[in-house]
């Protein structure tokens, strides 16, 4: 279908959110789904092209746009959305994927953000906020650094408005940042949560090494697979940012989460069964 660029901001260094106006076509989908999205030629070519799977962004309670959110790098498709202007058309297909927000809000859950993987879990949060829905969370999410942090202010007015909801940013490359900056380990969850390990459910999100890296973990510490989700994308070009189960054992995240082929594979398991493109 056809789609209109409705808004364009940059939410942390680097990083491009772009809302599309979906001309009256209405599309119902579940926080943490994504869509393809196909962008018209501005002169930038590769080989992967200008049409890719991504997150959604928003929430599904603003009728009638899709958002995403991405790190600006140097593939056709990111320097082609950052070279398009509001009112340039795309062309957008309906959401669709396995990954949904759980329901069962009576469980407590951890949600593991790294990087720009954070845009399926505040798609996530802000549906929360707008519904009133009794969910505890308590959301950890890594950054290299306190500017390159997507959504920081926001993330932390959603911790005013969710009664349930607490936020722990961890940047491990940031020398004025006064807070946590570790890596994303046992000792750091269990420091930051009352209860055991096995006594949550976790939604691990972000780059295939990040998020393997952090669930690994938890099943290592014996949690059932049932009980980590993994979101997992691929497709991208590597950074620096380092996220990982314990100091000295990070795993080497990536940004530019794009990907041109669809996924390959799903598994049974319905709690590992998506893959998420940036």
């Amino acid at each position: 279908m056809q789609a209109r660029i409705k808004e364009k901001q940059e939410v942390a260094k680097g990083t491009l959110m772009v809302v599309f106006d979906l001309l009256g076509h209405d599309v119902d989908f579940a926080p943490g789904q994504y869509f393809w999205v196909e962008l018209p030629e501005r002169g930038y070519e590769d080989d992967r092209g200008l049409r890719r799977h991504i997150s959604i962004v928003t929430s599904p309670n603003q009728r009638g746009v899709l958002g995403l959110a991405t790190r600006i790098r140097d593939t056709a498709f990111k320097q082609t959305l950052a070279a398009l202007d509001v009112g340039d058309e795309v062309i957008v297909e309906d959401p669709k994927g396995d990954l949904h927000l759980p329901e069962d809000t009576s469980k407590d859950y951890v949600f593991v953000a790294g990087g720009i993987g954070i845009t399926v879990l505040r798609c996530m949060l802000k549906y929360i906020a707008e519904e009133g829905l009794p969910y505890r969370i308590t959301l950890l999410y890594s950054n290299r650094d306190r500017e390159s942090t997507a959504f920081y202010d926001e993330l932390l007015e959603l911790e005013r408005q969710i009664e349930g909801l607490k936020v722990v940013f961890t940047m491990t490359d940031d020398s004025s940042w006064e807070g946590e900056t570790r890596r994303i380990d046992a000792d750091l969850i269990r420091e930051h949560e009352d209860r055991e390990l096995a006594d949550y459910t976790y939604i691990v999100s972000g780059p295939p090494g990040m998020v393997n890296g952090v669930a690994d973990m938890l099943e290592g510490e014996g949690l059932p697979e049932e009980r980590v989700i993994r979101s997992r994308f691929a497709g991208y070009q590597l950074a620096t940012m380092s996220v990982g189960p314990s100091p000295g054992q990070g795993q080497t995240c990536v940004s530019g989460r794009t990907s041109s082929s669809p996924p390959s594979r799903h598994s049974s398991d319905r709690y590992s069964s998506f893959l998420c493109f940036r």
